[in-house]
């Protein structure tokens, strides 16, 4: 089996939330299933249409789930790797210490403070730098500026 970059806490968070996505996967089935049966307007057709695209989403994200805890590793070339723990200082603002993590769509309930996705864009901007270097990066909002503390690369 290969190795994961998650705690038991995270692979518990995970399996639930595979769990919650099949048994949602079977209950928009068996609407789509019931939906098949009756004859509607054309309102009814692109209704089950967007239901079947949100099936086939949800079908994906489970396959990646799956993926991830049969030990698949998600880590993107030019991308902090999953796992990895960084400490920055916004200005003006105590340190805080996240986690970065490259392969949900939606950060985690509860986990908003504490989550980096690798692909945002100071996820992106901590990639290739060390301890002590101040990185600009650019949003939405203009450019910011956050030091980097401490970065710690899941071996």
């Amino acid at each position: 089996m290969s190795e994961t970059n998650f705690d038991a806490q995270e692979r518990d968070r995970l399996e639930g939330e595979l769990a919650e996505l099949r048994q949602r996967r079977d209950q928009m089935r068996a609407e789509l299933q019931g939906d098949a049966d009756t004859v509607g307007d054309r309102g009814d057709a692109a209704d089950a249409l967007q239901r079947a695209e949100d099936l086939a989403g949800i079908d994906e994200q489970i396959g990646r789930l799956a993926w991830l805890l049969a030990g698949g590793n998600a880590d993107v070339p030019g991308q902090l790797p999953n796992g990895t723990k960084v400490t920055v200082r916004f200005p003006g603002d105590e340190p805080v210490r996240m986690r970065v993590i490259n392969y949900l769509e939606e950060t985690p309930a509860g986990a908003e403070d504490s989550t980096l996705t690798a692909d945002s864009p100071l996820g992106l901007a901590l990639f290739g730098r060390s301890a002590g270097d101040t990185v600009t990066y650019s949003t939405p909002r203009g450019e910011l500026q956050v030091e980097l503390l401490a970065i710690e690369v899941p071996k």
